[in-house]
C-alpha cells in the first residue's frame, strides 16, 4: 500500500532550500542576542535572583518576615501580658539574687536557700515602704500647709505678669477641675483605674510565686530546658544562659549602686537644706534611677519643685545644682565604671530601646527594655561567634 497521497505537493515554481554556507554561519554566531537565549526557563528564573537586584530583593523578603513574625509574637505576648509581665520580672530579679542563693546553699539546703533569700528580700522592701508611709505621714500637714502658701504665692506671681489673669479666670479653671472631678467621665475612670489595681495585684502575685521557684529550681529549670536541645547546639545555648543570667544580674546589682549613690546625694542635700520630705524624695529618686537616662532627671525635677513650693526660689536652685552634679557624676563616672561589663552599649541604642519599651509597654516597658537590649545583644555575639570567652567558659564546665 502507498503512502504517497500523504505527500505534502510541492509548487513547481518553488525554489529549493539551500543549505547555509560556512559564512552565514559565522555571521550568525557573531550577531550578539539575549544574554539568556540559550538557556533553559529554569535557568533564566535562577538568574533573575542571582543577579544583585535579586539578591537584594530576597533579603528585603526575608527581612519582612522575620518583621512580621516578630510583630506577631509581641501582639501576642501583648494579650498575655498578666503573665508574661511577672515572668519577665521575676527572671531579671532572679538573676540578680542568684549568687546570694548560691552562696547560701553552701551550708544550707535548696529549699531553705530560696526560702532566705526570698523572705529577706521582701523584708528590706517592706521596710523601706515601711519607712516612706511613716515619714510622708510624719510631713504631710506641713507640706500640705506650704504648698497652700506656695500656691498663693503663685496666684500673686500670675497676678503681677503683664497677662490679663483676673480672679474670675483662675476660679473657673478651679471649677473646671471640680467637674470634672465629679463628672462621670471620672468615675468612668476610677474604675477602669480599680480594674488596673486588681490586675497590679494578680500580677505582683504571679510573679512572687514565679520568683520564688525561680529562686528554688532555676537551674534544674534550665538543665530540663538543655536536655531538649540537640548535641551540636547545646554549647551555644549552655552559654547564652549563663550570659543572660550575668548580664541581667550585673545590670540590676549595678543600676542599684547607682541608684544608692543618687539617692543618697539629692537626700542628703534635701536634709541639709530642710527640705520636707526628703526621704521619701530620696526613695522616688532610687526608684526611678532603674529607667535609664531620665529617670534620675524626672526625681530631680519633682524634689526641684517640691523645694520650690517648700523653701522658696533660692533653695529650688541649690537642688537643682545639686541634681545636674549627681546627673554629672553618673554619668561620666559611675555608668563607665559599675556598668562596663553588664551594659556594653552605646547611647544611643539605649535611648531607641528606651523609647520601644515605653511605646509598647509604658512604665514597665521603660524599665525592662534596656536589660532586655542587652542580654539580646549578648546573645547575639555568642551564636555569631563573637563572644568565645562565654563559649570556652561553658565548654570547660
Amino acid at each position: 500500500m502507498s503512502f504517497r497521497i500523504f505527500r505534502r505537493p510541492v509548487a513547481r515554481d518553488a525554489v529549493p532550500a539551500t543549505p547555509p554556507s560556512a559564512a552565514g554561519r559565522q555571521l550568525k554566531a557573531a550577531t550578539p542576542g539575549p544574554p539568556d537565549a540559550g538557556r533553559a526557563p529554569a535557568e533564566r528564573v535562577a538568574l533573575l535572583w542571582s543577579n544583585p537586584l535579586g539578591r537584594t530583593a530576597i533579603r528585603a523578603a526575608q527581612v519582612l518576615l522575620v518583621l512580621t513574625l516578630a510583630g506577631v509574637a509581641v501582639f501576642g505576648l501583648s494579650q498575655v501580658s498578666l503573665a508574661v509581665l511577672p515572668l519577665l520580672i521575676a527572671l531579671i530579679l532572679s538573676s540578680a539574687l542568684w549568687p546570694l542563693v548560691r552562696l547560701a546553699r553552701r551550708v544550707m539546703s535548696a529549699m531553705l536557700a530560696a526560702w532566705t533569700v526570698f523572705l529577706g528580700s521582701l523584708v528590706v522592701i517592706g521596710g523601706v515602704g515601711t519607712g516612706i508611709v511613716f515619714a510622708v505621714r510624719a510631713e504631710w500637714p506641713g507640706l500640705v500647709d506650704q504648698a497652700v502658701q506656695g500656691f498663693q504665692q503663685l496666684q500673686g506671681m500670675l497676678a503681677d505678669l503683664p497677662l490679663e489673669i483676673n480672679q474670675q479666670q483662675i476660679d473657673d479653671g478651679v471649677n473646671a477641675v471640680t467637674d470634672f472631678l465629679t463628672s462621670s467621665q471620672f468615675g468612668a475612670g476610677a474604675l477602669t483605674g480599680l480594674s488596673a489595681a486588681g490586675s497590679f495585684f494578680t500580677g505582683l502575685v504571679l510573679l512572687l510565686v514565679i520568683l520564688f521557684f525561680f529562686l528554688k529550681d532555676g537551674d534544674r529549670i534550665w538543665a530540663f530546658f538543655l536536655s531538649w536541645i540537640p548535641a551540636s547546639y547545646e554549647a551555644k545555648w549552655r552559654a547564652s544562659g549563663a550570659r543572660t543570667v550575668e548580664t541581667l544580674g550585673g545590670y540590676i546589682r549595678g543600676t542599684a549602686i547607682i541608684a544608692l549613690v543618687d539617692a543618697a546625694g539629692i537626700g542628703i542635700a534635701l536634709w541639709i537644706l530642710q527640705v520636707p520630705l526628703a526621704l521619701p524624695l530620696a526613695v522616688i529618686v532610687f526608684i526611678t534611677s532603674f529607667i535609664p537616662m531620665v529617670g534620675a532627671t524626672f526625681a530631680g525635677i519633682v524634689a526641684t519643685l517640691v523645694a520650690l513650693v517648700a523653701n522658696g526660689p533660692v533653695v529650688a536652685l541649690i537642688v537643682l545644682g545639686v541634681v545636674v552634679l549627681v546627673n554629672q557624676l553618673e554619668g561620666n563616672f559611675l555608668q563607665p565604671v559599675v556598668m562596663a561589663h553588664a551594659l556594653n552599649l552605646h547611647a544611643l541604642v539605649i535611648l531607641l530601646a528606651l523609647t520601644i519599651g515605653t511605646v509598647l509597654a509604658g512604665l514597665v516597658g521603660a524599665v525592662l527594655s534596656v536589660p532586655i537590649t542587652a542580654v539580646g545583644w549578648a546573645v547575639v555575639k555568642i551564636w555569631t561567634g563573637r563572644d568565645t570567652e562565654a563559649l570556652k567558659a561553658k565548654t570547660k564546665h
